[in-house]
């Protein structure tokens, strides 16, 4: 298939766009490689995806892989006019929408980046796949939308009006905006509301990299809530696998479907809401000391109160995406962190 990734110099992105390179579709990928982060870490995802000098993407040109299957985009998803000519330049059967702003704690500093680019550049992505009558689209919701919930495991038909960040209530108006589109113009829609995504090439403002980064260097790693947090930490793969099953699993919408009484993560419109997780929360203080572990070196801690617009556990129920999909994470958090320092130590040329 002909299919269209935003967000792909991100991690998940990254990811993505390499499993379907693999599986031999055909990609289209645009990134804005802003510097939230660390851009050379972007830059180095795009090579390792085979495209060529990404490093000279600009937001008037595009880029192509060697082989020609993958064909880069630098633009702004808030940028209409931009989003247009991309979704115009091929016909595109499928869109898995994962550009964002993201992270929790810096919605508090810069409330108006995740406006502009996770409700403004939403609707934009809305908009294109309308006019050009998209198949599916899959975009990128968070775990964070549960917000106040304190029924665990986290379930897509518990009620999530209730966020307690900037970033989670842009992720709850996506599913929101995504529904009223699937009503009004029959567009397929899936938003996946993931759980604490880790692995190889992941974020630099995550848990796993700063603590990795932090031990080695010596310096004393930030605990949260004095270490009381609990995490449904997803490998990477896992992910990946799961987005690749939804993406091909097309909702319908029920026409029998009551709002009082059936499953709110569907609809009488072509509408659905999965979980990705990993089912299986870990305590912090065990995800530190398997770190440890892996490392050979015990961490120096300074525990603190939890943070504004965190929460103190997160456990996704994912059966009905299980029951759907067939989708079975299985990698385990000792395997998934050794992946993970084994890459960091390649990438950083440590011995």
């Amino acid at each position: 298939m002909n299919i269209l990734v935003t967000g792909t110099a991100g991690f998940i992105g990254y990811h993505v766009v390499q499993r379907l390179l693999a599986d031999g579709h055909q990609v289209t990928g645009i990134d804005s490689i802003n510097d939230y982060y660390d851009v050379s870490l972007k830059i180095e995802r795009l090579k390792n995806s085979g495209m060529v000098n990404p490093q000279k993407a600009t937001f008037d040109n595009q880029l192509k892989s060697a082989d020609g299957n993958y064909i880069f985009y630098r633009g702004l998803i808030e940028d209409k006019k931009r989003m247009e000519e991309i979704f115009q330049s091929a016909s595109f059967d499928r869109v898995i929408h994962l550009a964002a702003q993201a992270g929790v704690r810096y919605s508090l500093e810069n409330p108006q980046a995740y406006i502009t680019s996770n409700i403004d550049g939403f609707a934009n992505i809305l908009e294109c796949c309308r006019h050009a009558k998209i198949q599916h689209l899959v975009y990128a919701s968070s775990s964070s939308v549960y917000g106040m919930n304190d029924q665990n495991p986290f379930s897509v038909n518990q009620n999530v009006d209730h966020p307690v960040s900037l970033y989670a209530a842009s992720k709850k108006s996506n599913e929101l905006m995504a529904h009223a589109y699937s009503h009004l113009f029959q567009i397929p829609t899936t938003g996946l509301r993931f759980f604490t995504a880790y692995g190889p090439w992941g974020r630099p403002d995550m848990a796993l990299f700063i603590f990795t980064r932090s031990i080695l260097e010596g310096k004393p790693i930030e605990v949260f809530n004095e270490g009381n947090m609990l995490r449904d930490f997803t490998f990477i793969d896992d992910i990946v696998e799961g987005v690749v099953r939804v993406m091909n699993h097309i909702p319908k919408g029920d026409p029998a479907w009551e709002n009082s009484i059936s499953d709110i993560s569907s609809s009488k419109a072509p509408y659905k809401i999965y979980n990705i997780g990993n089912h299986a929360p870990v305590r912090l203080m065990d995800f530190i000391s398997a770190i440890e572990k892996e490392l050979g070196i015990e961490a120096k801690k300074k525990f603190l109160p939890l943070q504004p617009g965190d929460v103190p556990e997160t456990f996704a129920d994912i059966s009905s995406l299980v029951n759907d999909t067939g989708y079975k994470p299985s990698t385990s958090i000792t395997e998934g962190i050794k992946k993970f320092i084994d890459w960091y130590k390649v990438y950083y040329n440590i011995e």
